[in-house]
């Protein structure tokens, strides 16, 4: 029987996964290299849906120090997306904080008590101040080579609403696909026709860049722009894009399925709507 592609992918979210990357990555504080490795690991802990580094302890350049777990929570969520904390684990292993120079960085750490996982210790992408793989600026997270986007130029007409408001009428969408999120349609700023104001919510993705947002009458941070994205989002400088999540999407004369995703709720409650 011939098996969906996302759901292949998803068979193995409940195990701890690795993947070796033959590149060099440094994370740094202020401006010292407190990491510098080029045996690094992409480790997925269970039900985590982005990677951490990890790399061997002798090349994490201070003291790494015990630390108690964090504490449980009582509500454990089924899939943990970017913006659930590092120090939330979905493993057995030991939770360390890293001393470099005058800083200590508290559960910035973690080795995972698994034997393929032996010497390796994994780290907190946002603990630090920046990253780079080989001379490059990482952004967000560690990067998936199994992740990718892909943006087309579209001119079957889009209609976006929200509780019968017209939000947005366009056919000049780009579409942006991206690996296991819903299509997300990318409408020129001046075909958004209902007033929007600045949000209060600022994101980063690791493929696309620093997004800021919009919010409506309707919603707030109901939609979001890329005024300056990553090289490989330029298709998508300075549209709007809108959670489907949120809004009614009518494309070429078909009015689609709100989806729904792991941070469904979580993109509900921060929209107040």
């Amino acid at each position: 029987m011939a098996i969906r592609m996302r759901d292949a992918m998803f068979q193995g979210l409940d195990g701890l996964r690795y993947e070796p990357v033959e590149r060099r990555v440094r994370a740094l504080l202020g401006d010292d290299e407190v990491v510098d490795s080029s045996r690094p690991l992409l480790v997925w802990e269970p039900r985590r849906v982005v990677p951490s580094f990890a790399v061997p302890t002798a090349d994490v350049r201070g003291e790494l120090l015990p630390q108690p777990a964090a504490p449980a929570s009582d509500r454990t969520p089924p899939v943990l997306h970017p913006g659930i904390p590092f120090a939330l684990h979905s493993t057995d292993g030991e939770s360390l904080s890293l001393r470099a120079g005058d800083a200590t960085l508290e559960r910035a750490a973690f080795v995972p008590a698994d034997p393929d996982l032996v010497g390796h210790v994994i780290l907190d992408f946002k603990a630090f101040d920046g990253w780079l793989e080989e001379d490059e600026p990482l952004l967000g997270h560690a990067r998936d080579p199994y992740h990718r986007i892909d943006m087309r130029r579209t001119s079957r007409p889009v209609r976006i609403e929200r509780d019968g408001v017209l939000l947005a009428e366009t056919t000049r969408a780009v579409l942006l696909w991206e690996t296991s999120l819903p299509t997300r349609f990318y409408v020129p700023r001046e075909d958004v026709v209902a007033d929007a104001r600045p949000g209060d919510k600022r994101t980063t993705c690791a493929y696309k860049g620093h997004a800021a947002y919009l919010s409506f009458d309707v919603g707030e941070n109901l939609a979001w722009t890329y005024e300056d994205p990553l090289p490989e989002a330029a298709p998508v400088t300075g549209l709007v894009a809108f959670f489907d999540e949120l809004v009614d999407v009518t494309f070429d004369g078909e009015r689609r399925e709100r989806p729904i995703t792991p941070f469904a709720q979580a993109i509900r409650d921060e929209a107040q709507v």
